[in-house]
């Protein structure tokens, strides 16, 4: 038990942890606002308010802003780092889900053998102690399942998170790559 214990702790820290930060990421705006700028070729306004955000989105923007040359390869390398800081954790809660039955399955097994050497040196007298620990053995199981159910759900709400992180950012990024390579119409 002492083992699922430390992996409901490591879970819930991990899902704070990303519900906190998830949560902090959820605008467009600053997006917006930043391509506006682009746009009226205000460059220096743009740098100036990308340069401030702490969002993925506008550091993967403002990549391609400072390195007008290649902004795509630049915002590629840069959302390539946001896309690493937006999965930290998740490989926490990924081997949680897959370790927590196990290791409750592991604690029955072990219940269980403890229940048999209990028979086998009181004889089938005392079927209360019997059946008691192997009522107790089979805790170990549900907890290890518990975990695992309560890991599963954040941990793909997480996934499909990120998944759509990453499709707001390539879209932004092409949107700015575009706005970026554009030349200027001439009147």
């Amino acid at each position: 038990m002492v083992p699922l214990a430390i992996c409901s702790v490591a879970a819930i820290a991990v899902i704070v942890e990303r519900y906190f930060f998830f949560r902090r990421i959820d605008a467009t705006d600053p997006a917006e606002k930043l391509m506006k700028l682009v746009d009226n070729k205000r460059m220096d306004e743009a740098l100036d308010i990308a340069s401030k955000s702490s969002l993925p989105l506008i550091k993967v923007m403002l990549a391609g802003i400072n390195n007008r040359i290649n902004p795509s390869k630049a915002m590629e390398a840069a959302g390539i780092m946001e896309m690493s800081a937006m999965r930290r954790g998740l490989p926490v809660l990924d081997t949680i889900v897959t370790l927590s039955p196990l290791l409750g399955l592991l604690g029955t097994i072990i219940g269980m053998i403890n229940s048999f050497q209990i028979m086998a040196v009181s004889g089938m007298g005392q079927p209360h102690a019997v059946t008691g620990g192997v009522a107790e053995a089979l805790i170990a199981t549900a907890t290890g399942i518990t975990v695992a159910v309560i890991s599963l759900i954040p941990y793909n709400y997480f996934l499909s998170r990120i998944e759509r992180e990453t499709e707001t950012i390539e879209h932004y990024a092409t949107r700015l790559e575009m706005a970026l390579t554009t030349p200027p119409v001439k009147e």
